[in-house]
Parts: C-alpha cells; sequence; structure tokens
C-alpha cells in the first residue's frame, strides 16, 4: 500500500510521531500539489520583499493534486483534499484548519466572501466520499470540531461527524520503571522545559518561579531548558524586550539553569532521562507531545489543565494547575487583563505543587510509574499502528 504524505511536510515532527512508519508493511512517499506550489511562490515572494505579503496559512492546509500522483491512499495533517483520491487526516484542534475558523469565536473577526467560500468549499470536501476519516488527537479537539460544525446545517454535519474518531498519538517506553531518590543540594530535584514557544510555555512564570523558591525559600531545584527562546507573540504576546529579559535571567543564574538551545530529539530524550518531573505550564497548547515524552521516561508533569492536558495528565500520574478557560478548554488570554490573571494563577499554582513536592519528595517517583503505566496502556505504538492500519484498509476498501 502507497500512502502519499505532503512532499514538504515529510520532516514535520507531528507527522513523524503520529503518521510516517506507523502502520508496517505500508510505503509512505512524498506527494506534491497546487497548492504547495502556491505556498512555495509565496514563501520565497514573502522572503524576498521581507514582509507576510501572501498568506501561507490556508495554503499549508489544503490540496489538490488533480489526483496525479499514483497513490492507494492519502494521509494529511491538519489539511484537506478537493480531489477524489480517497484520504485521511489528522488534526490537533478544528478541520478544515483556516485562519478565519480558528478565530471564529473572536468577536473582532469578520467573515467576508471569499472566506465564506472557502469554509463551504473546505466543508464540502470533508463531506465528500473521497474523504474517509478525520481523526482527532483527543477528545477535546473532537469537542472542538463538533462545536464548528454546529454552526452549519444538520445534514453537512452529519456526513463528516460520521467520519470523525479520536485516535490518541502514540509513544514509545523509554524507561521500564521510577526508582524512588534521595534529594538534596547537592543532587536537587530536577526538572525540565521542552519548547520554543518559551513564553506560550509559561517561561517567565517558571523562571520567576524558581528563582523566589531557590533564592528566597532555599528548596533544591534545578531547571533544564531546551528553548530557542523564540518570539511567537501567539497568546503570551511577548517582545523582544521579554526575549532579552529571559536571556539575562538564564545567564544570570547558571548555578541552577541549563539551557540548550536547539538539540536532536534522541538529545532531548536523553535529557528526560535524567530529569525527574516535566513542566508545561502552558498558555495555550492544542495537545503537548512533551508531556508523553517525559511520562515515557519516567517524569510526571507539571502542567496547566487547557485543551488536551487534562486527557494526558491528571493528579494520579502528575499536578495539574487549574486557569480560567472558555468552554472548549482554551485559556483566556485574548486582553491584557486575562493574560495578567493566566500568568498569577501559573506562577501561584506552580509555586505551591513545588513546595508540596519538596515536603513529600517520594511523590516523585510513585507518579512517575503511574504515568509510565498509563503510556504503556493509552499510548502503545502497536496498538496505534494495527488501529491505523484498520482505517486505511477500510478506505480503500
Amino acid at each position: 500500500m502507497k500512502v502519499g504524505i505532503l512532499d514538504y511536510r515529510i520532516h514535520f515532527y507531528t507527522v513523524k510521531r503520529n503518521i510516517i512508519d506507523k502502520v508496517p508493511g505500508v510505503t509512505y512517499v512524498p506527494v506534491k500539489d497546487y497548492y504547495s506550489w502556491r505556498r512555495k511562490w509565496a514563501l520565497r515572494i514573502n522572503k524576498l520583499l521581507d514582509k507576510n505579503l501572501v498568506p501561507t496559512f490556508d495554503l499549508n492546509n489544503q490540496f489538490e493534486d488533480f489526483d496525479l500522483n499514483k497513490v492507494d491512499l492519502l494521509h494529511f495533517s491538519n489539511a484537506i483534499s478537493y480531489g477524489k483520491t480517497p484520504w485521511v487526516a489528522h488534526f490537533e484542534t478544528i478541520i478544515p484548519r483556516f485562519e478565519h475558523l480558528l478565530q471564529r469565536k473572536n468577536p473582532e473577526t469578520t467573515q467576508n466572501k471569499h472566506t465564506q467560500a472557502l469554509t463551504q468549499r473546505g466543508l464540502a470536501a470533508l463531506a465528500d466520499p473521497a474523504c474517509k476519516r478525520i481523526i482527532a488527537w483527543s477528545e477535546n479537539a473532537a469537542k472542538n470540531q463538533r462545536d464548528l460544525l454546529s454552526e452549519f446545517s444538520s445534514d453537512l454535519s452529519e456526513k463528516i461527524l460520521s467520519k470523525l474518531i479520536v485516535l490518541s498519538p502514540p509513544q514509545t517506553l523509554m524507561v521500564e520503571s521510577v526508582s524512588t531518590k534521595t534529594y538534596s543540594k547537592e543532587n536537587p530535584i530536577r526538572f525540565i522545559l521542552v519548547g520554543d514557544g518559551f513564553f506560550r510555555k509559561g517561561g517567565r512564570e517558571i523562571l520567576n518561579s524558581f528563582e523566589k523558591l531557590i533564592r528566597e525559600e532555599q528548596l533544591p531545584l534545578h531547571l533544564v531548558l531546551v528553548s530557542r527562546l523564540r518570539k511567537d507573540y501567539y497568546a503570551a504576546h511577548e517582545t523582544n524586550a521579554d526575549i532579552d529579559w529571559a536571556k539575562e535571567k538564564i545567564a544570570s543564574n547558571q548555578d541552577w539553569i541549563e539551557h540548550f538551545e536547539a538539540i536532536p530529539n534522541h538529545e532531548v530524550m536523553g535529557l528526560l532521562k535524567n530529569c525527574d518531573i516535566g513542566l508545561l505550564t502552558t498558555y495555550a497548547d492544542t495537545y503537548g507531545l512533551s508531556v508523553l515524552e517525559a511520562q515515557a521516561n519516567g517524569c510526571p508533569v507539571i502542567s496547566t489543565d487547557v485543551r488536551a492536558l487534562p486527557e494526558i495528565n491528571n493528579t494520579e500520574i502528575g499536578w495539574l494547575i487549574n486557569v480560567p478557560k472558555t468552554e472548549l478548554g482554551e485559556a483566556c488570554y485574548q486582553t491584557p487583563e486575562e493574560r495578567q490573571i493566566l500568568s498569577e494563577r501559573i506562577q501561584s499554582g506552580l509555586e505551591h505543587i513545588i513546595r508540596g513536592i519538596a515536603q513529600d519528595p517520594d511523590v516523585i517517583a510513585k507518579k512517575g510509574q503511574a504515568a509510565l503505566e498509563k503510556i504503556k496502556t493509552q499510548h502503545d505504538p502497536v496498538r496505534y499502528g494495527e488501529a491505523l492500519r484498520a482505517i486505511y484498509e477500510k478506505a480503500i476498501g
């Protein structure tokens, strides 16, 4: 069986994690199309002019090859196809993943004839018989999809919803068990945050909390950061001044901070194996693959309770920071006031949890072992591959 993957996405981390080589015996091949050609030229124009003159977001998530790629099936991540070749798609939030639909809850968002036509075409593609399955990463994503479709005709919605399933991402176990450790100033509790969107993932709150707990309260803590400290503005609305602040804070606290900018995934796994607790105190993440990776290394995780995180993290296997959220699980961060409240809630929650861990450090191994068991039962790569094979075989008849 030949399964086509968008050529420029074949090296994307989420595609490698969820799609490529997950079904033994299936050949995954790169495919090109009209929209990837348009995207390539749009990126060149934008680079040449040094401005985002031609938007590319929606181009990323559409596919039309006029059925010229000779594959049995197409498998997308967040994209839809307008052709007749059978296709399936994984999605993290909603599908079709168009910018105006992702922002539809924002009162400032307006829809024009172009976006309305794009929406209708996208929904028609999902309802078309060529679309065989839409695979939500999480129950939260499925909830977001049902919410989107509730705004359209019941006949169209029912056709699309009949193709909706939830399939949790796979995760290989990296360790077999977790041992209880003794911690001290010489052997501190090692925490780790992995992610380039540093401020969106709660980086400011982590630095402030750890500095306070180490300098003022003398707790035996050590922080490992794997991040380019990239500014992405989304959710946390950080500025260049914020990035400079973080760099200075890290540089002046090297006695308790290790910082790695860009390292291969296998080196990240090595760091996780040598840490005790993972961190994802995020403002906005659709899922949280770094949580699975930490848990697979026996590291229980402290996270916020946004989006899919309560599905993969809980108080039996880790720690959750409750934050203000919308009915769809998104943290409230649209206004400066909301972001201030969110930041305060994350920092106070993080400090409270870490103080509790320092008082009862045996809880680390207990939750770490429970997290390993959860990975075994809910994210087994073999069962995941079998489920994906069944989807493929049914799709091509």
